[in-house]
């Protein structure tokens, strides 16, 4: 008897065809959450769009439940966590919408370039003036990208076909990658600088939240122009209408906004500032591609078979579970640090496994690591199922070492980031109590890795400089839930290591890198 699968929100007519051809399909759209709990009661797979909610509530209604599937990029409206726990696959159709948002994202340069909407809405108040419309040229200018993923890449192949020099920023692609896209990879600051046009293409984290704040902004070329069809909260939308009013800036276009729907649209109406209803995928084709690509996702899994796009980490074979499975969350948060730690632009990815984990296939370590590396800067969810295709998108190199672990551990999980600007390596290991951060670089201690902020001090070792560190976080209200030094020699160089309940602002850590006898201080997010 074939698998039964409810489909909740409407797909495409083709992503149907393909459910059909694996699972009896039933179709119930605009499900209220009692119904929705009756139904998945009966189903061992269900197909959401934005519009239904999959909570724990109702996850506890669907006992036969073996995957979820989302026709499109984002999960926000499925409790994953929850769902990972009653081991329910939940998979998505991250490349359905990649062509069609950076096309979107090309229309609304030519929409800047050449005031289109101006135009349009001037004519058909019986106004001809065609000198105050006047455009500029695409061909020529320099594009600056914010993020070289999939939809990034994309942009990029779309604007040098038009004559566009390119430039991105994104410190997880290789240089190589880089070359193959025929783009130039810069530092954000110096890529605002020099771009006529800027577009953006990360998702929203804690690390990109306002990425392009009010001091970004007024270091983006004079006349320069924003286009955003990435996600809301990546711009400070208040400064941003302020430098297009002050004419800093030519003209934006957003298709994504910090809330939406878009109720109040009154702070945006300026003449060179376009607005448009999150149409990035918005597309036909786009919405076939990711109806049909979430079907074969949920056919894959309800077969047995790896999906491509599991946004949670499939269960790993019996065999290695007892071994492995505890240390990917070791594997995740080593990279984590090591990748928050780095400088410059990613060259090489080692990891190295020591003890009884480098005697099984490591292939979901190493997912962890790619994870770690990652998460915070693609929409992407990596897993085992599509780390290595995620690396080779990016053009990652990654090589991968295996042996004894020294003493005293038992096992070891080791990451090593090589940049032009030189290497850092992290390592941890599993304890009772979870993953524990044990060196940095040629520095050994022993620090949990739990949830918070990591603050690392280089420092002369003499007395004193814990105290102050201390006495400094004291005076910001900053709790320090744990601390450990390493040390080469007493009295030598040391790395003092500090976990926080709560993370430092900017200015806070400019402090603590200010107090003397304090080398450096990075701060890392757990």
């Amino acid at each position: 008897m074939p698998p039964r699968v409810l489909v909740c929100d409407p797909i495409a007519a083709p992503g149907l065809e393909a459910l059909r051809q694996g699972a009896e399909v039933d179709v119930r759209t605009g499900l209220a959450p009692d119904a929705l709990s009756r139904a998945l009661a009966e189903v061992e797979g269900v197909v959401v769009r934005s519009e239904t909610r999959i909570g724990a509530d109702v996850l506890l209604a669907a006992p036969r439940l073996r995957v979820i599937g989302r026709a499109g990029t984002g999960v926000d409206n499925i409790d994953v966590e929850a769902a990972t726990e009653r081991g329910i696959v939940v998979v998505n159709a991250p490349a359905g919408n990649s062509v069609s948002a950076a096309e979107h994202t090309i229309a609304l340069l030519f929409a800047l370039a050449r005031n289109v909407p101006q135009a349009d809405a001037s004519l058909k108040q019986g106004i001809w003036d065609r000198k105050r419309l006047q455009g500029v040229e695409l061909a020529g200018k320099t594009l600056g990208l914010v993020g070289l993923g999939q939809v990034g890449a994309e942009v990029a192949r779309l604007a040098r076909a038009l004559g566009l020099q390119v430039l991105a920023h994104d410190p997880y692609v290789s240089e190589e990658r880089a070359r193959v896209l025929g783009v130039e990879i810069l530092p954000l600051d110096d890529l605002l600088a020099r771009a006529d046009f800027v577009t953006l293409h990360v998702p929203l984290a804690d690390g990109t939240r306002d990425l392009l704040d009010e001091a970004r902004l007024r270091r983006m070329k004079p006349g320069a122009r924003l286009v955003n069809t990435a996600r809301g909260g990546l711009v400070d939308e208040a400064a941003l209408v302020r430098a297009v009013s002050e004419g800093r800036l030519a003209g934006a276009a957003l298709d994504v906004f910090q809330e939406e729907p878009l109720r109040d649209p009154s702070p945006f109406r300026h003449d060179r500032i376009i607005l448009t209803p999150h149409l990035g995928a918005s597309t036909a084709e786009a919405q076939e591609r990711v109806a049909v690509e979430v079907a074969r996702e949920v056919l894959a899994v309800l077969e047995g078979r790896p999906a491509r796009y599991a946004v949670n980490a499939p269960l790993l074979p019996a065999e290695s579970l007892a071994v492995l499975g505890p240390y990917v969350e070791v594997a995740r948060k080593v990279a984590l640090v090591a990748g928050q730690l780095r400088a410059g632009q990613l060259g090489e990815v080692s990891i190295g496994y020591a003890g009884d984990i480098a005697a099984h296939d490591t292939s979901v370590l190493r997912a962890g690591v790619i994870r770690g590396l990652l998460e915070r800067v693609t929409e992407e969810r990596v897993n085992i199922v599509n780390a290595d295709l995620v690396a080779r998108r990016r053009g990652m190199r990654i090589s991968e070492e295996r042996g004894p672990a020294p003493e005293p551990y038992h096992n070891l999980v080791t990451v090593r980031l090589r940049s032009a600007s030189g290497s850092v390596s992290a390592a941890g290991t599993l304890a009772p109590d979870g993953p524990r951060l044990v060196s940095v670089g040629e520095y050994s201690f022993d620090v949990p890795l739990e949830s918070g902020s990591l603050l690392l001090c280089e420092n002369t070792d003499r007395p004193g400089r814990i105290g102050a560190v201390g006495t400094l976080l004291g005076s910001f209200d900053v709790n320090v839930s744990f601390m450990n030094v390493g040390r080469h020699a007493p009295r030598g160089q040391a790395l003092m290591v500090l976990v926080l309940d709560e993370a430092l602002t900017p200015d806070q850590l400019r402090q603590v890198q200010g107090i003397p006898g304090i080398n450096a201080a990075r701060l890392v997010r757990l």
